[in-house]
């Protein structure tokens, strides 16, 4: 990048990660500039969520480096943490706890001045508000991706990672979350999407990275 400029929004080197003897991904490279936004594709088991989650920080990779937004992922992990927010496959929500529940105690946990309204604000964003009392071990599927999708907004993240965001939601809802891509970037967020469905996150994107077997190819 041109001297002085902002840093990359992800800047990942040869990254590879093993578990066991299995090489999970193998010296994967991208760079993706602040506020754009990349498709990332491949058939199951070709490296898409792991790759998330090693730039989610939930994992560290066996080989490589990771940069985001100008961080390094392993020794500024908390710091980046608090800048990207990953929409994975388990939305680790409370199933006794009700969905304003779950997202006051987040709102807390990163420290939300006023966490009721922001709450409150959030639910109706996701269209919960009416179902903001109930637990959440009541909700559909498409009801608790919604209910992650409120707490990822929470984190307001300058990095948003969506894994298979449009999985388990209705005609409508699809429609709902394209929108939400949208405002999201349009907020300057740069956002790594995920998806099976191709069509749809070639119009949301601007780059793509094709994976199989866990090495990068030509899509």
């Amino acid at each position: 990048m041109a001297l002085n400029a902002a840093p990359w929004a992800l800047d990942v080197h040869e990254v590879s990660k093993r578990y066991g003897r299995r090489w999970a991904l193998a010296s994967v490279s991208l760079k993706l500039a602040p506020g754009r936004s990349l498709l990332l594709t491949g058939h199951n088991g070709s490296g898409k969520s792991t790759l998330l989650r090693l730039l989610a920080t939930a994992s560290a990779p066996s080989s490589g480096q990771i940069s985001i937004l100008g961080m390094n992922a392993r020794d500024d992990r908390e710091a980046v943490r608090s800048q990207i927010a990953l929409l994975a496959h388990d939305s680790f929500l409370y199933e006794d706890l009700s969905a304003e529940q779950n997202l006051a105690f987040a709102a807390r946990l990163l420290g939300e001045p006023d966490p009721h309204a922001r709450v409150r604000e959030l639910l109706a964003r996701v269209g919960l508000a009416q179902r903001a009392f109930h637990p959440v071990r009541q909700f559909s599927a498409g009801m608790r991706k919604r209910l992650a999708i409120a707490r990822l907004l929470l984190k307001a993240p300058r990095v948003a990672l969506l894994d298979e965001p449009f999985g388990e939601l209705d005609p409508a809802g699809i429609d709902w979350m394209e929108e939400l891509i949208h405002q999201l970037q349009g907020a300057g967020c740069s956002v790594v999407l995920a998806t099976h469905l191709i069509d749809q996150g070639r119009s949301l994107t601007h780059e793509r990275l094709h994976l199989h077997e866990g090495r990068q190819v030509e899509a």
